[in-house]
């Protein structure tokens, strides 16, 4: 990176309480990059899409707690699904762009990542009906050996991304990378916004979703993101997935043992979760929380 410049923290009034990032990866559950190696994409027009209804879920969730929130949404979702994106904007949600067909951008070249990126966004912006100015690469798939994707979201007119996390992963993160919204090249570039971690003396913790939300106890989850707004004065970054909150979810044979229990562990409670966290913290918006000007 050519420079690692911190964010400016958001200004709160005293005892005022902080706001953090609620996100949603709309993708459905046959999508997954723990998947891939068990089902084509070429399956993937003949798979039951059950990403509407449990987007439909979400966003009553999220009403019933007086949640807004980040909904990355695929391309290849967006165009099968439009009333599905229309109804996320008009509950007043941030539509942003997770890319076109849930292609990691390490296993893409310069050209191929620049013509997904740009073909996502302007197909957000046609169904949705507002600007889309943030990206999160599928798998957090932006690190030390690819860089490059953040100059071009930049030229492709994103303003933010959420694709870095700073933990040591087998399928993603880059652990030296700063644990709050940085600007990669500098404060006339992109604004990267890395996934939540917390730190327990020198070890740092997931905190910010996905499978270890499901998989660690939600009381050590809610103190994890306590922790990072007390202690560091920061908001918290959360992500999940439609597919999450989908129990009942068609369950592919041939599985790995890694894959199965990544993707089912404790599945059933994580509706219950999400509600208990949007309880007990304020949440909004990527776009309210870390820019000037939404």
């Amino acid at each position: 990176m050519k420079m690692q410049t911190p964010a400016a923290r958001p200004q709160r009034q005293p005892g005022e309480r902080i706001k953090n990032a609620m996100t949603c990866d709309v993708e459905d559950y046959f999508q997954v990059s723990a998947f891939a190696p068990y089902i084509s994409r070429d399956s993937w027009p003949t798979r039951e899409c059950r990403v509407e209804a449990n987007v439909e879920r979400i966003l009553a969730l999220f009403e019933q707690n007086d949640v807004k929130g980040t909904f990355f949404t695929l391309g290849w979702i967006a165009e099968r699904y439009p009333q599905m994106v229309r109804r996320i904007v008009d509950a007043g949600h941030e539509l942003a762009s997770h890319g076109y067909g849930h292609l990691r951008a390490s296993d893409q070249s310069r050209a191929e990542f620049d013509n997904d990126i740009r073909s996502a966004k302007a197909l957000l912006e046609d169904i949705g009906g507002q600007q889309v100015i943030g990206y999160r690469a599928p798998s957090f798939s932006i690190g030390e050996g690819n860089l490059w994707a953040l100059e071009a979201l930049t030229e492709a007119g994103y303003r933010y991304s959420s694709s870095i996390y700073p933990i040591a992963h087998d399928h993603y993160g880059m652990p030296d990378a700063p644990r709050f919204a940085f600007y990669p090249n500098g404060p006339d570039g992109l604004l990267e916004i890395p996934i939540t971690t917390a730190m327990l003396g020198k070890r740092k913790l997931p905190a910010g979703g996905g499978g270890y939300f499901r998989l660690l106890p939600y009381a050590l989850s809610r103190w994890m993101v306590k922790r990072v707004n007390e202690l560091d004065n920061e908001p918290a970054l959360f992500y999940f997935h439609p597919w999450e909150v989908d129990p009942g979810q068609p369950r592919p044979e041939g599985l790995g043992a890694k894959a199965r229990f990544r993707h089912y562990i404790n599945i059933e409670r994580m509706e219950g979760r999400i509600a208990a966290l949007a309880r007990d913290f304020a949440w909004d918006r990527m776009d309210r929380i870390f820019l000037s000007k939404p």
